[in-house]
């Protein structure tokens, strides 16, 4: 696929080419300056990127401790909140970098605005699921639907692209309906919290992919939450109500933690943003795995969730899936750039 999502609902497309990153420098007047410093800048750029891509997935890797905070907040609220602060919180970066031109733009659009109220819809799934997971002590299963989402994207390629799948993708895909069965077996039902988990943000990362060439991540972010707002804003004024809500009920610790939830939604998605420009797709495939590894480590160490043996089989055959997966990835980057070279005449 030519996607690679996050979990927070953006989509690498495409990176700078190196000769783009190590451009001639402005007092340049020989022409080997900028081939004299442009390995060194490229260089900075991809480490850059590196560092971006693992702050990135890192912070949403550790998301599952911000809930765990939040409780007793349920994760309707706790969607409801991330919602609407969010939405103020992109106001805020919209202000500062002067984009409402953008924003109006975007909403002006019949097309675009159509294709991320599509994503809102699909992201809110996924916020909810997710939330509910790790909130209910299922943090595994919700990690889970994050490792098998790369496969989702796999099969979204065949029947939604019409893409035909190299011989790896296929044992991948074959590898991971084994995995399903099996975790569906130790489970004693199916894994529907991974499963919708992976479905939700491998459809929204396909939506995205059709619309992000017209649309920057926060401003899609601020469409996606201004589509959301009415919902999680009345969501939150029935709960005050009825008083069941917990954002003013449990001191002023828990009244601030849930409105740092639009800096915690946004802050990880403009990290991703600058790995995307900088790394190519190859290396934001690898990077991704760094969320669900940090979600499935917190959830056995420090939420204390059971594994069984079968459990434990279960994950390891989707390991060896997405193993499979990433060879044919590796493969397929090293083929391209290999043909690229020899076009080129290198």
């Amino acid at each position: 696929m030519g996607f690679v999502p996050s979990p927070d609902g953006s989509s690498s497309l495409s990176a700078p080419a190196p000769a783009a990153a190590a451009g001639s420098s402005p007092g340049s007047s020989s022409p080997a300056g900028p081939k004299a410093v442009g390995p060194k800048a490229v260089d900075k750029e991809t480490t850059a990127g590196v560092l971006f891509g693992i702050a990135a997935y890192g912070l949403w890797g550790l998301l599952p401790l911000y809930f765990f905070v939040l409780m007793p907040a349920g994760a309707v609220e706790i969607v409801a909140n991330r919602v609407v602060w969010s939405l103020l919180f992109c106001a805020l970066l919209i202000t500062v970098t002067r984009a409402w031109s953008a924003l109006a733009q975007a909403l002006r659009n019949r097309a675009v605005f159509g294709s991320l109220a599509l994503a809102a819809f699909l992201i809110a799934v996924n916020w909810l699921t997710y939330t509910y997971g790790v909130t209910t002590g299922q943090a595994v299963e919700a990690s889970l639907g994050y490792f098998i989402n790369p496969l989702v994207s796999v099969l979204l390629g065949v029947f939604v692209l019409k893409e035909k799948l190299r011989p790896l993708q296929w044992a991948a895909v074959g590898i991971g309906f084994v995995a399903v069965g099996v975790l569906t077996y130790s489970y004693g039902k199916l894994p529907w919290i991974a499963l919708t988990l992976a479905f939700s943000f491998g459809l929204y990362g396909f939506v995205k992919k059709r619309v992000g060439p017209r649309v920057d991540a926060v401003t899609s972010l601020s469409v996606e939450t201004m589509v959301l707002a009415p919902f999680a804003a009345a969501i939150m004024i029935f709960l005050a109500a009825t008083g069941t809500g917990t954002l003013t009920t449990q001191g002023p610790g828990h009244f601030w933690l849930l409105l740092a939830s639009g800096v915690i939604t946004a802050v990880p998605l403009l990290f991703f943003g600058a790995s995307a420009r900088r790394l190519p797709m190859t290396t934001i495939g690898l990077l991704q795995y760094c969320a669900p590894v940090l979600q499935f480590i917190l959830a056995l160490v420090v939420f204390r969730e059971a594994m069984t043996v079968e459990r434990w089989i279960g994950f390891g055959v989707v390991w060896l899936a997405l193993a499979v997966l990433t060879v044919d990835m590796l493969g397929t980057a090293r083929r391209n750039s290999v043909a690229k070279r020899a076009k080129r005449g290198i």
